[in-house]
């Protein structure tokens, strides 16, 4: 691998495609790779002018844009670290993350600005717009000048490709500081640094089939290194045409993208595939007369083609494969998108391993996996039979992580005495190296008889009942019970009265204690008025119902 830095494949990338479109905001402008490549530039002149020095840091704040791609690309092909920060951080954590990240430059949307404190941040010069990287505000008054310079240049004198390469790293050097927000509701700042991006990179270019001009929407946050990896710096690399979609992902923004795009590749989060099935699907196919047909062999197989074609057309009609992260798939939902033949697979991974740990293409993956470890990773599950036996996933290699930003203590209690990663998520693997997950080990609460109980599977079958949008499940004087919030859209939608919830309530706990161990069963549940609070990724913030 080591022929090959990020700095070559992106310079390549650029080189090869200057006329080529690289980047459009959904319903907004295009730029050609020649174009980001200028304002590249230019942000690096006026870096050069404000004194930043190679391994300075950069925040960038907002939701997915061009400019946001393109800031994240200004720092890294000058030596500079980038600080992503996500838009749903409320003013306390993104200033805690500017201070503790001591960052000198913030470039953020404007709607997300006023959250930043200029005065109180000691390291930090001057905040820019993130939509014309024009000046907000600044220390010095002489930045607006730099500023103006570093862009006028590049107006003024007409940039040759042979001129623009990115800045070479070396392989230990940290290249992103990634805050994340867990479940558990502590913040670390990961240090990711360029060996784990190009392994990353190269593992995508190798196993993932995009060609130059191909089409990509990003809508995942790019903020987190799952949507960051391969919704932008993987398809920059091949070549491909990536179009951001800055509003609020819900299924029915994310399929109009999708069928006006027609993307080559998706990623996606088990959150709205779920939602997709159970409102486009699940209504059909448990019609009792779909349920009879599809009873009848040769009857099953039109049907099941058909609703196989209404799903890809779903998605454009396309792409070669969704790929699936940063959560569980419902069996239910994996079963039968497993029975239509769906083009769809199951990745693992974790912001520490930036972020593959494993994955397979949906023709030779298997079910219920989360695909096989990735090239350059090793695995290892803490048990004594790690074929048979649930225990901790470690991991090692060059996917990892340097450690936590400042924070050596958490970054001696996620390692082993030997150097493997804690992931602190629970499975097995089998001799061909396919991980099964499943669930969190922080998660995992113990049955009557010692029995381990992951409640997350069991969420999983109650969220595929009629009329529930989430659901949390805790354990109350040694029973299970379940937190449920109300599908209230669907509901309306049916003409249901909250009146008859009770009832309905009751059938979906015994629907789902039907397909559960007797240890596993549901004693009762509860509803909730509000949505489950959650993290900027959308899990559930369980901690705070358990």
């Amino acid at each position: 691998m080591r022929n090959q830095t990020l700095a070559k494949l992106f310079t390549t990338a650029f080189h090869e495609n200057w006329d080529e479109p690289a980047f459009s905001d959904y319903e907004g402008g295009d730029y050609h790779y020649k174009d980001i490549a200028k304002t590249i530039k230019s942000l690096h002149l006026f870096y050069q002018l404000a004194g930043l020095q190679r391994g300075d840091k950069i925040a960038v704040l907002g939701r997915n844009s061009s400019n946001w791609a393109t800031t994240f690309l200004s720092a890294i092909s000058a030596g500079l670290v980038i600080v992503p920060i996500l838009p749903d951080f409320n003013k306390n954590d993104t200033n805690h993350i500017i201070n503790h990240s001591e960052s000198k430059l913030v470039i953020g949307a404007n709607t997300h600005l006023e959250k930043v404190d200029l005065e109180s941040s000691e390291k930090l010069q001057a905040i820019i717009k993130l939509e014309d990287f024009s000046l907000h505000a600044a220390k010095d008054e002489n930045i607006q000048f730099k500023l103006n310079d570093g862009f006028q240049y590049y107006k003024e004198n007409p940039l040759n490709k042979t001129a623009f390469v990115f800045e070479e790293w070396e392989s230990e050097e940290m290249c992103i500081i990634s805050y994340t927000s867990g479940t558990s509701g502590f913040t670390k700042g990961v240090m990711i640094p360029e060996r784990s991006l190009l392994s990353n990179v190269i593992f995508a270019q190798e196993h993932m089939p995009l060609k130059p001009g191909n089409r990509i929407v990003s809508f995942l946050p790019m903020a987190h290194v799952y949507g960051l990896l391969f919704e932008f710096l993987f398809p920059l690399s091949k070549g491909c045409h990536i179009t951001f979609l800055s509003k609020m992902p819900s299924p029915a923004v994310i399929t109009k993208a999708f069928g006006e795009i027609k993307p080559h590749l998706i990623l996606s989060v088990p959150l709205i595939i779920e939602k997709i099935y159970k409102k486009r699907i699940l209504p059909a196919i448990e019609k009792p007369s779909v349920k009879f047909l599809l009873k009848i062999p040769v009857i099953s197989t039109v049907i099941l083609k058909k609703i196989r074609t209404k799903m890809v057309e779903t998605f454009g009609g396309r792409f070669f494969e969704i790929e699936i992260g940063g959560a569980p798939l419902s069996s239910d939902v994996e079963a039968f998108f497993k029975r239509i033949n769906f083009p769809f697979t199951i990745g693992y991974g974790m912001t520490e391993c930036g972020p593959l740990i494993s994955y397979e293409a949906w023709n030779k993956t298997m079910r219920s996996s989360a695909g096989t470890l990735v090239d350059r990773m090793e695995v290892r599950i803490d048990s004594e039979d790690p074929y048979n036996v649930v225990g901790e996933i470690q991991v090692k290699g060059e996917n990892v992580m340097l450690g936590y930003y400042k924070n050596e203590k958490e970054t001696k209690a996620v390692l082993t005495e030997d150097g493997w990663l804690k992931t602190g998520d629970l499975g097995v693997i089998d001799r061909n190296n396919f991980i099964y997950i499943r669930g969190r080990s922080k998660n995992m609460l113990l049955g009557p008889s010692g029995q381990n109980i992951y409640p997350e599977e069991i969420e999983a079958k109650l969220c595929n009942q009629n009329y529930i949008a989430e659901c949390v499940v805790v354990e109350r004087d040694h029973k299970l019970v379940a937190l449920v919030y109300p599908d209230f859209e669907s509901m309306k939608a049916d003409n249901i009265d909250e009146k008859e919830l009770p009832a309905i309530m009751a059938e979906n706990q015994k629907k789902a204690n039907a397909d559960l161990p007797r240890y596993e069963h549901i004693s009762r549940i509860e509803l909730v008025d509000e949505e489950f609070e959650k993290t900027p990724k959308r899990n559930i913030k369980r901690y705070k119902y358990v």
